[in-house]
């Protein structure tokens, strides 16, 4: 198993990939679901729309290429990239009128992944996105952290789509009510577009879970809010390129289910692509992000699950809490990456 470390907009620059090789990183995973194409350069948003996702093109095989070669020159391998930008495919999420082209379009991004030797693309099929968590004093000591406390649900406004804005002049109104079956009738009309392509490209496909896993958000449905529905995502177009991004913090917070049986489940399939690590306390509707030592789950038998079914990929922390000081996300992640470290070097070692 391989440590790895999440960053996107602004955190994806030469100084942090330097601290992540500092603290032992191998792997990173980008994150590029946001505005901008300059990874070290991201513009302002608009006055007025915050979480604009801009009007960008699909990631050219050079654009992805110059951003591996970056994350090497800084002694570390770029394991997959983590999600489309929303303004990518907003209407094959909404079933809207430019699906098509907008699927032809993340087709070539994924011919594109593969072509710059990425092997892996998340992706998080969702409308509402992540959604409704608050900032507290809710971890150890009163570090900052997020938790989901039961919020009020507004209906998803038209030009949104993933919690983010892909038109800030959409007509007023609502994108309305999604049922279960119309989100599931539009994720397979995705991956069976998507996964031929991914197939030929060497590209695996890895899904996440609905975070938070409510079973509806905003007025629309979500679909892997409970662990045995991985497996329906699996069998809907089967794959060995359709694989699980595995979030054990947000598969820990689901209503139904024992985290230690869902590892065990899906890493004996080699369903999981690459594995987000956080800790949390609760369960949906309720629930706090924690640090890694404290939470309800005990990670050390997460990990030793994955090491006995054979899984040999990357694992990254997922969020951390704040910790006081000058530089609150690097201390958290500092802690929770040599946390990680430690616990692989022993179990690694027997």
């Amino acid at each position: 198993m391989k440590l790895g470390l999440g960053l996107g907009g602004r955190n994806l620059n030469r100084d942090n990939l330097r601290f992540a090789r500092q603290a032992g990183v191998t792997h990173i995973i980008a994150h590029l679901s946001h505005y901008g194409r300059d990874w070290e350069e991201l513009p302002p948003a608009p006055s007025g729309t915050a979480g604009y996702t801009g009007n960008p093109q699909p990631w050219t095989f050079e654009e992805l290429r110059d951003l591996r070669a970056m994350v090497n020159e800084e002694g570390l391998e770029l394991e997959a990239i983590e999600n489309f930008n929303p303004v990518f495919w907003y209407d094959v999420l909404l079933d809207g009128p430019r699906k098509k082209e907008q699927m032809e379009n993340l087709k070539q991004i994924i011919r594109n992944v593969g072509k710059a030797g990425i092997p892996i693309f998340g992706y998080n099929f969702s409308l509402a996105g992540v959604w409704g968590r608050v900032h507290g004093p809710y971890a150890r000591g009163g570090a900052d952290t997020v938790a989901f406390l039961e919020p009020e649900e507004p209906p998803i406004p038209n030009g949104m789509v993933w919690n983010m804005i892909y038109d800030p002049h959409a007509p007023a109104g609502t994108v309305g009510p999604v049922s279960q079956q119309q989100l599931w009738e539009r994720l397979e009309y995705f991956l069976r577009a998507i996964l031929p392509v991914a197939e030929e490209a060497g590209v695996v496909m890895a899904a996440h879970p609905d975070d938070p896993p409510m079973p509806t958000l905003r007025g629309t449905a979500r679909l892997v809010y409970q662990p045995r529905l991985y497996q329906k995502l699996f069998d809907l177009v089967p794959s060995p390129n359709s694989q699980a991004e595995f979030c054990v913090g947000t598969l820990a917070e689901m209503a139904e289910g024992n985290i230690y049986e869902t590892v065990e489940t899906y890493s004996r399939q080699g369903k999981v692509a690459y594995v987000h690590l956080r800790n949390v306390k609760g369960k949906v509707p309720r629930y706090y992000e924690v640090f890694i030592d404290e939470g309800d789950t005990d990670l050390i038998q997460v990990l030793r699950i994955l090491h006995r079914n054979g899984y040999q990929g990357v694992i990254i922390p997922d969020h951390a809490p704040g910790m006081i000081g000058p530089a609150p996300w690097h201390a958290g992640m500092a802690f929770a990456l040599g946390y990680i470290r430690a616990a692989l070097t022993l179990i690694q070692q027997g």
